[in-house]
């Protein structure tokens, strides 16, 4: 992994397009949710739609419960790009821009919005929502990435962060799991059009004594590109 995340920081902000598309072949040896076999992005010029097919069901796995904060764990459907953290808010060429979608039954980072359609803004985390992230290298993770570590009032952050110290964001751009599908639709300034991507499932764990680094990424599952060469380009919708 410490060779993918050097190949992420050298090819994710740049690099001649090799593909449009990302495919991936299937891979037995991985749990079928998580087995990525193509990823894609396509914009209007003002929202662009992640999509990443799975060889199994898309969204059947989430993490047990444990009934606590610390030490819980996250499931997670990424995209890192190649687009500038500014654009969604968070300080220019901070790390990784990565659209995440993710579940994690034991809390809730999305105290603007009700997911689950309760009446409560407050008890949501269990079911897939989304959120945009800024990754950076942390030799302390166990697959050397964390979400950014932040000072909420003193580092840039955009207007729907949960506050949490983390370079987070929680958009309330609803996510869909159907079948073998996750897709999910966001605005994204200027479009985005031929901005760099690749595809990844991931595990992450909050830090079991709540001390940075608070979010890591502990186990990845499969990158679209075998490598986080960032093949992918964002296109335009026909």
């Amino acid at each position: 992994m410490r060779t993918l995340l050097a190949t992420l920081t050298l090819m994710g902000l740049g690099g001649a397009a090799a593909a449009h598309e990302i495919a991936s072949p299937v891979d037995p040896s991985k749990p079928a949710p998580f087995d990525i076999t193509s990823a894609s992005v396509t914009t209007d010029g003002r929202l662009a739609t992640f999509l990443m097919e799975l060889a199994g069901e898309a969204g059947s796995v989430k993490p047990q419960p444990t009934g606590k904060l610390p030490g819980a764990g996250v499931a997670a459907y990424v995209w890192p790009t190649g687009l500038d953290p500014a654009i969604a808010g968070f300080a220019p060429a901070s790390g990784i821009l990565a659209l995440a979608v993710t579940a994690h039954p034991d809390f809730d980072d999305t105290p603007l919005f009700d997911e689950n359609g309760d009446g409560d803004p407050a008890n949501d985390g269990a079911g897939w929502h989304s959120h945009w992230v800024v990754l950076g290298k942390d030799d302390a993770c166990g697959a050397g990435l964390k979400v950014l570590d932040v000072s909420p009032g003193v580092d840039a952050l955009p207007a729907t962060a949960p506050m949490l110290p983390l370079a987070l964001d929680s958009p309330g751009m609803s996510p869909s799991l159907s079948g073998k599908v996750v897709r999910i639709t966001v605005p994204v300034k200027g479009g985005g059009a031929d901005a760099a991507f690749d595809a990844v499932t991931a595990e992450l764990r909050v830090n079991g004594e709540g001390k940075a680094p608070l979010l890591c990424v502990v186990g990845v599952h499969d990158v679209a590109s075998g490598d986080l060469s960032m093949p992918g380009r964002v296109t335009p919708k026909q």
